[in-house]
């Protein structure tokens, strides 16, 4: 709560919807993507578990506003990076984010991680995903969390949240009920 309370989601959305901002609802940001409802990027943090000082990766970082929620709760220390793989998005994004020294985002295809700052304690997936890549998978740390909407399409998914322990892989919670913008 202490995060969504210092960033200012209408920062991140157009201005025609600025009076919109604090609607429980997913707004349009342009490119036939979407900013989540905020109970929705709130239960997403829930499952992250996050702690101060760690290293997260947001897959799918649309206009960069849970960014700088994860930046606000890993603080100065924690490293934040964000790939999204429409160029007006991560432009927009990096824009938005300048207060934020401890975050990067990337503009390519998120299907292959961040390998090159991997391993992370956190992977947040921000799209909808039949089956997430095993190459993301491996970018986590042991004892490291990966949260993403899993399901059809379309239709529905569950926000699904995965333990790495070793070289095992446990899902240890999953919550139905959640639509989101395919993972591209």
């Amino acid at each position: 709560m202490n995060a969504f309370s210092k960033v200012p989601r209408e920062k991140f959305i157009p201005e025609k919807l600025k009076p919109r901002a604090y609607e429980d609802t997913a707004l349009p940001i342009g490119q036939g993507q979407t900013i989540s409802q905020p109970y929705t990027i709130a239960m997403m943090l829930s499952l992250l578990e996050l702690k101060r000082e760690q290293k997260v990766l947001e897959i799918g970082s649309g206009c960069g506003y849970v960014l700088a929620l994860l930046s606000e709760i890993v603080g100065k220390k924690g490293e934040v990076f964000g790939i999204e793989i429409i160029k007006e998005l991560a432009e927009n994004s990096k824009r938005n984010l300048g207060v934020y020294k401890n975050i990067k985002v990337y503009n390519k295809n998120g299907a292959d991680g961040l390998e090159e700052h991997a391993p992370f304690n956190r992977i947040l997936i921000s799209a909808a995903t039949e089956k997430i890549p095993d190459k993301i998978l491996h970018q986590l740390k042991d004892k490291g969390i990966l949260v993403a909407p899993v399901g059809v399409f379309g239709i529905e998914q569950s926000l699904t949240a995965i333990q790495r322990t070793g070289k095992n892989f446990t899902i240890k919670e999953k919550i139905p009920g959640f639509v989101f913008v395919r993972f591209v």
